[in-house]
């Protein structure tokens, strides 16, 4: 059977963590998780720990201090190559993404996708507790982006995910420069660019109801311009698809 692992980046979440984890051993299909956290104040690193001695499966990466999301999944990429993983998922720790959709996302690359998003846009608007600027912020952007890049996604920012093994020895973790929230954008539009086949499976995102938001200005701002440099730099650049 292909192996499975769900990346998930951590700092101060441990309102969340335990629960989470319990969430995606529960499930019928099997997959494995490594949380890579940025050394929580809180503890939450204590409490992988600890469930490590319950689940063999549960694997920790810390590091030394807030590094950003985009080295956090680079740095779960190359865990998951390194260990003979086919099936890569980004996932968050504050129950924002239904771990049930995992099995959704995995079948969609089983039947022929190379990348499967889960998209909160694909079928209208599905966001749960969200007030309306931030609401309309988020499906304003993913338009940004669709327009400045021509990429055929609707959920651009998305990040929940499941990559095949292709896709990330293709783009090589290491060719990723964003290290805040465009680094979704860019992930997904170097996948477009290889000519991997991206498919959007619907879900409904449900804003977190513990612990704080890691959104900021700095990371939207990083977004938006990020976006522009992006798509200049691949003017210059050939993309030769993967066999």
């Amino acid at each position: 059977m292909k192996k499975s692992l769900v990346i998930i980046p951590t700092y101060d979440e441990k309102e969340n963590i335990e629960g989470i984890i319990r969430a995606v051993f529960e499930l019928k299909a099997e997959f494995d998780v490594l949380v890579v956290d940025d050394n929580s104040p809180d503890g939450t690193a204590s409490i992988v720990k600890t469930l490590q001695k319950e689940f063999d499966k549960l694997h920790l990466m810390e590091r030394e201090g807030k590094a950003g999301l985009g080295t956090a999944y680079i740095a779960g990429f190359h865990f998951a190559l390194d260990h003979g993983y086919e099936y890569i998922f980004e996932m968050d720790a504050d129950f924002s993404h239904n771990p049930q959709d995992l099995v959704r996302l995995r079948t969609a690359c089983e039947n022929g996708a190379d990348l499967s998003i889960g998209s909160r846009y694909i079928s209208g608007v599905n966001v749960v507790n969200w007030p309306m600027d931030r609401v309309l912020m988020s499906y304003c952007a993913s338009i940004y982006v669709q327009f400045i890049t021509g990429i055929p996604i609707k959920d651009t920012t998305a990040g929940f995910k499941c990559y095949t093994r292709k896709v990330l020895e293709t783009i090589g973790p290491d060719n990723v420069h964003f290290v805040g929230y465009a680094f979704q954008i860019e992930m997904k539009f170097l996948a477009w660019k290889y000519g991997f086949k991206i498919t959007e499976v619907p879900i409904i995102f449900t804003d977190r109801t513990k612990g704080q938001s890691k959104m900021s200005r700095g990371i939207f701002k990083e977004a938006v311009f990020g976006v522009i440099q992006m798509k200049v730099k691949s003017l210059f650049k050939k993309y030769i698809p993967a066999q």
